[in-house]
């Protein structure tokens, strides 16, 4: 196997980590606890389905460490077409990790809440949406550097042809569309009334999940030997 071969399958086993383990714990775990507009009721399912919640826990963990690593690998696999691009990939990845970090422990204090907290307190369910809330507000300060990575690492898939060319401008005008969602959702309170919130990402999804699946099944081509 060619050394661009297997750095890109590596590249895209840590993509499909990311990619499912991001899927688990921020669709599929809330999908099935969280009631936005009933603290109650997710107080409740936070009780009943602990055992998933503490997994979306952890497949968070697995997701952050992943993505810490991927753009690294991904720089060794597309320096060759520009240091400074790949640099910059790399700059805007990396801060999100911290920041998302950080986010989880509003999932642990919502843990300390059912664990220590007065199961009698009428104010705990709206204390654990408190979190709930605060944790999606540190997600989408993370949204800030997940849009802005994928704009050059879109131009270096783009321009490095050892990668199909539609992947990198998916993936750069998914990085417009993602970045346009975050500030919407800063600047609009009732952006998720607007009908094209719904689509402003789904560039994004499908040029990563693109790329991701491209990387692992695919590889990459070997770049062509100067004369």
């Amino acid at each position: 196997m060619t050394t661009n071969k297997r750095t890109a399958r590596l590249a895209g086993l840590l993509y499909l980590i990311v990619v499912l383990t991001g899927i688990f714990s921020l669709m599929y775990v809330p999908s099935t606890i969280v009631v936005w507009n009933n603290p109650t009721s997710t107080y409740t399912n936070i009780q009943d389905f602990n055992t998933l919640f503490r997994w979306g826990v952890v497949a968070e963990s697995f997701c952050f460490t992943a993505f810490l690593l991927l753009p690294l690998v991904l720089y060794k696999l597309l320096e060759h077409v520009s240091r400074n691009y790949a640099v910059a990939m790399v700059a805007l990845a990396v801060p999100s990790v911290p920041i998302l970090f950080s986010n989880l422990l509003n999932k642990f204090a919502i843990l300390e809440q059912l664990e220590n907290g007065d199961p009698t307190a009428t104010q705990l369910p709206n204390d654990v949406m408190f979190y709930l809330h605060q944790f999606n507000n540190g997600n989408l300060i993370g949204q800030n550097f997940w849009a802005l990575w994928l704009f050059p690492l879109g131009w270096l898939v783009y321009r490095s042809g050892i990668l199909p060319k539609i992947l990198g401008m998916l993936l750069m005008i998914g990085s417009v569309g993602y970045y346009l969602d975050f500030l919407g959702r800063i600047l609009f309170p009732d952006y998720g009334q607007f009908g094209i919130s719904d689509y402003m990402t789904l560039p994004a999804s499908i040029g990563e999940i693109g790329t991701c699946l491209w990387l692992l099944i695919m590889g990459a081509r070997e770049y062509p030997k100067a004369t």
